[in-house]
């Protein structure tokens, strides 16, 4: 089984969802997390599960369009509890709009939370990380990366681009010990997906059931899911993983029913 007895975690976007999952989890594997989102109530509720899996907990607000913040975020873990061990880069903006139609406005959000965001706050774990002999960023990318829907086009493009980032991130910090691998996700069910597809798409929750139908394995994933997967890669168990990237769906690439 898994340890991260004792590891600092940074978890991006995990007030919610899939950050969510994965504080939670690594907490019950024994790391401490500096939990971070732009919801307080909501990143308090992760910081509270976490604390009663036994494990310490701060919640961090803030907007990582921002480098400043990005690169204070990685700072306050340091100093909080002493070091970095493990980045999971999760926090993502899924907003929809097809490569014809999106405002030049809206691309730029989404590449700078979804691909600039992720390379600022590796470059700034790369030294707390030497010095602890290594370290674990795992990156939380999707499976619309290899295509995607045109109604996600941007969304598309900045998974894409995070693939590149990681790989080429695990051919120079190999020599530091430092494994950067990343999970393409697949379709799951989360407070967010709930959201975009009310708010932005219109529907009402029998989507849920529709979509759960195209499933060869009878539902959605879930944020645990991805949390195993993320756990593998944050602990020695891959100790020598690097530049990986796990395609975590039911459909191989290519071969997609999303809808």
């Amino acid at each position: 089984m898994s340890t991260l007895a004792d590891k600092v975690s940074v978890v991006t976007g995990s007030t919610s969802g899939i950050g969510r999952g994965i504080a939670e989890h690594f907490a019950s594997l024994g790391s401490n997390v500096v939990v971070h989102g732009r919801d307080r109530a909501d990143g308090l509720e992760t910081v509270r599960r976490v604390k009663a899996a036994g494990r310490d907990a701060e919640y961090v607000d803030g907007d990582l369009t921002r480098e400043d913040v990005c690169r204070s975020l990685i700072r306050f873990a340091v100093e909080r509890f002493g070091g970095l061990d493990i980045l999971v880069n999760n926090a993502a903006d899924t907003g929809r709009g097809d490569l014809e139609h999106i405002p030049v406005a809206r691309w730029d959000t989404i590449m700078a939370v979804n691909l600039r965001a992720p390379f600022i706050l590796l470059q700034e774990s790369i030294a707390p990380m030497r010095a602890r002999g290594g370290g674990s960023i795992v990156n939380i990318g999707s499976v619309l990366a290899y295509v995607g829907e045109p109604k996600l086009g941007a969304y598309s493009v900045s998974k894409g681009g995070l693939m590149t980032l990681t790989k080429n991130a695990a051919s120079l910090l190999n020599r530091d010990r430092i494994r950067v691998n990343q999970i393409n996700v697949g379709w799951t069910l989360t407070e967010g997906e709930r959201r975009v597809k009310r708010e932005e798409e219109g529907k009402n929750d029998d989507w849920i059931a529709q979509a759960i139908a195209t499933r060869p394995f009878g539902r959605l994933l879930a944020p645990i899911d991805i949390a195993y997967a993320a756990a593998y890669f944050a602990s020695d168990e891959s100790g020598c993983v690097t530049g990986s990237v796990l395609d975590l769906e039911q459909y191989p690439p290519g071969a997609l029913a999303n809808s």
